[in-house]
C-alpha cells in the first residue's frame, strides 16, 4: 500500500489513491495461459543483486509481483510480501505447513495453497485473511518401490514431488489441483465451491486456462481438458505408464497454451504438444529418459523447455517439434523458463539462475546462490556434473534417497521460476533466499 497523507483534497480521493489497483495482477507463468513472458527488457547483462530476503525455510515458490510488492511463499509455512525497492518486508502470513504453491494475486487478493490442505486467499495489502478452503488433504504422491528404492513392498512418499498447485484466476475464479485427486473452482470472492473434478491420484501441476476451458495433468498419467463453467470434462489424453518402479509417470508440469495447442511436460519423458480443441497428439519430442518438469514457453514460433536429469534446454519448432537448437547445463532443471525482452531466465539445481540470449543461442551471464558458493564443490565431481554418490551412497534403501535430497537441496537449488517487476529478475532458492537481480 502507498504512504497516504492528506493534501487537503477529498478523503475520498485520498482512500482511492491507497487502495490497491484493481487492475493489476501475477501469477504463476505470468497469466492464466502460463505464458511465461513479461512485458519487460528483463536484464541482459548482469550488474549486481539489488538485495536478497532470508526466510527460515526452502523457497520453492515462484515470487508474483505486482506493483512495488513481491509475494513468496517459504516452507516455513508463511507467504511473504516483500517490498520491491529495497527487499524489506511487509507483512507475512501464516500457514500450518509449507507454502510450495505460487501466489496468485489478482484484484488486490494474494490466492495460494499449503500443505496444511487449506486454500487461502489474503488481502494483498494488510496480509488479513480474507476466507480459506479446506482440500480433502493434501499428500505427495506416493507409489510401491518408488524409483526402484527399497524395500519393495512399502508405499514411498516421492521426495522429488516438490510442488503444490499453484492457482489460475479467471473472470472471478480460482482453479487449482490438489494431492487429494481433485481439481477444484472456487468463488474468488467467498472461497464458495463452484465445482470439482476428481483424477485418479495427486494434482501437483498448475491448471492453464484458455478460453473457457482448464487444462491439468494428474499423477493418473491422463491430461485433462475441463469446461471452466461446469467441470464437466471435455477430453482426457492418456500418457505413459510405469507399474513396476513408477519412475517414468505422472504429469508434474504445468501446462502452456498458444496459438489453439496446449504444450505440457511429463515424467514419462516426453513433452507433448496436443490440440486444445480436441486434444488431438500434433507432436511429442522425447528426453531418452529424462523427466520433463517444468513448463514451456513458446514465443515467434519457437518453443523452450529443459529437462531433468540430462539437463538439456531446448529449443523446438512449435509447430513441428523439430528441434532448432539445444544447450547442455549438465544439473537437471525443474524450474520454468521465463522470457522477458531477447533473454531467457531458468534456474538450476546447481545453485544457479541461467540468463540464456535468444538471439545468439547462447547463455549470456548466469548467478551463483549462497548454497552454492558454500556447499556447491562438496556434490559436484570435477568434470561440473552432480556427484550423487556422495549424496545418496550406494543403498538403494528408501531412506538414504531422501537423505539424499536433502543434502543436493543444501546445493541452494533454483526450483523457483523466476519472475520479473520493474526489470528486475527475482527467485527463490532452496537455500532460503528470495534473491533480487538487475
Amino acid at each position: 500500500m502507498k504512504n497516504c497523507v492528506w493534501n487537503g483534497g477529498s478523503w475520498v480521493l485520498v482512500v482511492l489513491l491507497c487502495l490497491p489497483a484493481r487492475g493489476q495482477q501475477a501469477m504463476f507463468r505470468v497469466d492464466p495461459q502460463h505464458s511465461g513472458i513479461y512485458d519487460s527488457s528483463g536484464v541482459p547483462k548482469y550488474s549486481h543483486m539489488r538485495w536478497k530476503f532470508q526466510t527460515d525455510g526452502q523457497v520453492v515458490s515462484s515470487p508474483a509481483v505486482v506493483g512495488d510488492t513481491v509475494y513468496v511463499g517459504s516452507h516455513d509455512g508463511n507467504l511473504y510480501a516483500i517490498g520491491l525497492a529495497n527487499g524489506t518486508l511487509k507483512w507475512k502470513f501464516k500457514t500450518g505447513s509449507h507454502v510450495s504453491s505460487s501466489p496468485a494475486v489478482v484484484g488486490g487478493v494474494v490466492y495460494f495453497l499449503s500443505y496444511d490442505s487449506n486454500f487461502y486467499a489474503v488481502d494483498a495489502a494488510t496480509g488479513k485473511a480474507k476466507w480459506k478452503f479446506a482440500t480433502e488433504g493434501e499428500r505427495r504422491f506416493a507409489a510401491k518401490h518408488l524409483h526402484g528404492a527399497l524395500p519393495a513392498g512399502e508405499t514411498m512418499p516421492d521426495p522429488f514431488d516438490f510442488y503444490l498447485s499453484s492457482a489460475a484466476v479467471e473472470n472471478g475464479t480460482v482453479y487449482f489441483g490438489s494431492g487429494d485427486g481433485n481439481v477444484y473452482a472456487l468463488d474468488g470472492a467467498t472461497g464458495a465451491l463452484k465445482w470439482k473434478f476428481k483424477t485418479g491420484d495427486v494434482v501437483h501441476a498448475s491448471p492453464a486456462v484458455a478460453n473457457g476451458v482448464v487444462f491439468v495433468g494428474s499423477w493418473d498419467s491422463y491430461f485433462y481438458a475441463i469446461d471452466a463453467a461446469t467441470g464437466k470434462e471435455k477430453w482426457r489424453f492418456k500418457t505413459g505408464e510405469d507399474p513396476d518402479i513408477h519412475n517414468q509417470v505422472g504429469i508434474q508440469s504445468s501446462a502452456a497454451v498458444a496459438d489453439g495447442v496446449v504444450y505440457f511436460g511429463c515424467r514419462d519423458s516426453n513433452l507433448y504438444a496436443l490440440d486444445a480443441s480436441s486434444g488431438e497428439k500434433k507432436w511429442t519430442f522425447n528426453n531418452k529418459g529424462s523427466w520433463v518438469i517444468g513448463s514451456a514457453v513458446v514465443q515467434n514460433g519457437k518453443l523452450y523447455f529443459s529437462t531433468s536429469d540430462s539437463g538439456m534446454f531446448y529449443a523446438l519448432d512449435a509447430k513441428t517439434g523439430t528441434a532448432a537448437y539445444s544447450l547442455k547445463f549438465v544439473w537437471p532443471m525443474f524450474s520454468s523458463p521465463t522470457i522477458a525482452g531477447k533473454m531467457l531466465y531458468i534456474g538450476s539445481h546447481e545453485g544457479k539462475l541461467i540468463a540464456i540470449d535468444l538471439e545468439s543461442q547462447k547463455p549470456a551471464w548466469t548467478f551463483q546462490t549462497d548454497g552454492s558458493r558454500q556447499n556447491g564443490a562438496t556434490f559436484t565431481k570435477s568434470d561440473g556434473a552432480p556427484n550423487y554418490q556422495v549424496a545418496f551412497g550406494r543403498d538403494a534403501f528408501y531412506d538414504n534417497m531422501i537423505t539424499g535430497v536433502g543434502k543436493m537441496m543444501s546445493v541452494g537449488a533454483v526450483l523457483s521460476s523466476p519472475a520479473v517487476g520493474n526489470n528486475v529478475i527475482l527467485f527463490g532458492s532452496t537455500d532460503g533466499n528470495l534473491y533480487a537481480l538487475e
